[in-house]
């Protein structure tokens, strides 16, 4: 049951297959037998198995709330969630539990969902999965097999989402295939009066049709992407797909983004300036950590932030408030708005010009063994895996990653689409038809757990291998 799509369960949970406390126990006793994969950082099992008993009075009644109901999900612990601990993974916010839920964990809790807790993050989302400033959601999907979708900025609420970059974070969705992502989306999406940025009309609700016939469709291929550091699997890969599209009467045409080479640098820029704007907060006045140091203010101020936040999170703070001094403010900042504007512009002009989608590699590589991970920096990984997503969140675009094969190591493959401003529903028809098409294996939880055991150590991660 475990390994099904959202709307396989939903049906089970109609037909009485299952009911919602059994699968909660499933999923509870699941995510202990994975404790040693350190991806939660709170398991609410209380309050999943009380929602869950909630749950099965309403299917006993014949009262479903809808597609979710009795439906376990995971929020990312930097969503804040009301009487549930909100970290951030950070010292900085060790113990904070916030008064209300994020818009979004809202809507999920109103359609009956159950919460079994927050998922691990680098420190303030400085590079993680489950909300989306540069690719998070999108480059673990890649690298783990599922469908990463990020929407169009504006079409769901960020209230609640703990910022990182204001202007571009958006709240991610991590499902198994691209209808469990429409089917989410559907819930999230809309207006929320407590965020100004969210638009009016999200042309709800987001039913994919199934797209028989792509010969009308017109897909780009963005020249820029073919970079010398992508792997010549992924570059396969991205070939046949496009080979595909080419076989079943799409035009397929190659397109330009001029100004993609200057995004990597752009991108850093208004990244740290809004990561040191916003991480002003963290003070220790009003809430978060406090140390005991109190000789001073500004001594007080200096070392509350030493001790709460990490040398990744110090150190993007350090950048961004060098862009942002007086005498820099101009060379950097504002340069950087313009470049950003026209990164922006190279997606309007490709998109008039009569492309429908973009497509292009998610990552460079398949997923690097965990060894090799570790040896690598922070930045240099950060840049590696942004390369092919963060200029679609500077331009406010919707973008889903979709698994495409296995890799010779056995590894998952990902390739993104990239679609118009709030013509989601239009990409993931597309990215529906063509996951139809590749029919990427399933990976199965028990089998991974089988490998798993014989690689692990309890609480010692080592390296994962996943095989078909």
């Amino acid at each position: 049951m475990l390994g099904r799509t959202l709307q396989e369960v939903s049906a089970a949970l109609k037909q009485g297959q299952i009911t919602p406390v059994e699968l909660c126990q499933k999923c509870l006793s699941l995510i202990k037998k994975t404790k040693f994969l350190n991806a939660y950082i709170t398991i609410s099992e209380e309050v999943a198995l009380k929602q869950a008993e909630e749950s099965e009075k309403r299917y006993k009644k014949g009262h479903s709330l809808g597609a979710l109901d009795g439906i376990p999900v995971a929020v990312k612990d930097n969503f804040s969630t009301s009487g549930i601990e909100t970290t951030c993974a950070s010292n900085m916010l060790k113990g904070y539990v916030p008064p209300y839920n994020a818009t979004v964990v809202q809507r999920l809790l109103d359609q009956g969902a159950v919460l079994m807790g927050k998922t691990n993050l680098d420190e303030f989302a400085m590079g993680a999965l489950g909300s989306d400033t540069g690719g998070s959601t999108r480059n673990p999907a890649a690298h783990c097999g599922i469908v990463g979708f990020k929407p169009s900025y504006g079409l769901v609420s960020r209230h609640g989402l703990i910022p990182l970059v204001n202007s571009m974070d958006v709240p991610g969705i991590l499902t198994r295939c691209v209808d469990d992502a429409a089917t989410v989306l559907g819930v999230l999406a809309g207006h929320d009066p407590k965020d100004s940025t969210t638009i009016q009309d999200p042309g709800k609700p987001f039913m994919l049709s199934s797209l028989t016939d792509v010969s009308k469709l017109c897909i780009g291929i963005p020249k820029e992407y073919l970079v010398p550091e992508l792997s010549s699997e992924v570059r396969s890969f991205w070939s046949k797909a496009a080979n595909l599209f080419e076989s079943e009467g799409a035009k397929v045409i190659e397109v330009s983004l001029p100004h993609t080479s200057y995004s990597i640098v752009c991108y850093h820029v208004l990244c740290t300036s809004e990561v040191a704007s916003n991480m002003a907060r963290f003070d220790g006045l009003e809430y978060g950590h406090r140390c005991d140091i109190d000789v001073s203010t500004e001594a007080m101020y200096a070392a509350t932030r030493r001790e709460g936040f990490n040398d990744v999170v110090r150190g993007r703070i350090l950048a961004g408030n060098f862009f942002l001094l007086k005498e820099n403010y101009a060379n950097y900042f504002i340069k950087a708005q313009k470049v950003r504007r026209l990164i922006a512009n190279d997606f309007v002009n490709v998109f008039n010009s009569g492309v429908d989608v973009l497509l292009t590699p998610t990552t460079l590589s398949e997923a690097v063994p965990y060894l090799e991970f570790i040896k690598e920096d922070n930045r240099t990984r950060s840049a590696q895996d942004d390369i092919f997503t963060q200029a679609v969140n500077m331009a406010g675009l919707p973008a889903v990653s979709v698994p495409v094969a296995l890799s010779n190591q056995g590894l998952p493959v990902g390739l993104q689409f990239i679609g118009r401003a709030f013509c989601d529903q239009q990409l993931l028809t597309v990215a529906k038809w063509f996951e139809k098409q590749v029919q990427f294996p399933v990976i199965h939880l028990q089998e991974l757990m089988d490998d798993c055991s014989s690689v692990f150590e309890i609480e010692k991660l080592a390296s994962v291998s996943l095989k078909q």
